[in-house]
């Protein structure tokens, strides 16, 4: 429940500070955020799988376009959950990341 706050939390900020992205209500939140959850415990690792030639010979950087993928379908699934562009969705799961690792941080130095 706390991973579905702090994805939600993430989510919401990175929406609120990124052109491009745009949650309806705090239902479609959720259900982003739920959906999140799910594709990056599940759909994540079989796709890092699937595609780790390419993850190596980048060094790594192509988890990000997965990530990005994945955020991008998540807008696709969720209809009050709206991203302009793959570019945007890439970027946007990036900062999500970040805001998501201090948030468990700071939760963690609490």
């Amino acid at each position: 429940m706390f991973r579905l706050f702090v994805t939600a939390a993430a989510v919401l900020l990175v929406a609120r500070l990124m052109p491009g992205i745009e949650v309806e209500s705090p239902l479609d939140l959720i259900l982003a955020a739920s959906l999140l959850g799910f594709f990056n415990a599940f759909v994540r690792p079989v796709m890092i799988f699937l595609t780790l030639p390419v993850t190596f010979i980048t060094f790594g950087l192509f988890i990000f376009i997965i990530n990005g993928l994945l955020l991008y379908l998540v807008s696709y699934l969720v209809p009050g959950f709206h991203i302009e562009g793959f570019g945007i969705a890439v970027l946007a799961s990036i900062l999500i990341s970040i805001v998501s690792g201090i948030i468990n941080w700071l939760a963690r130095n609490d």
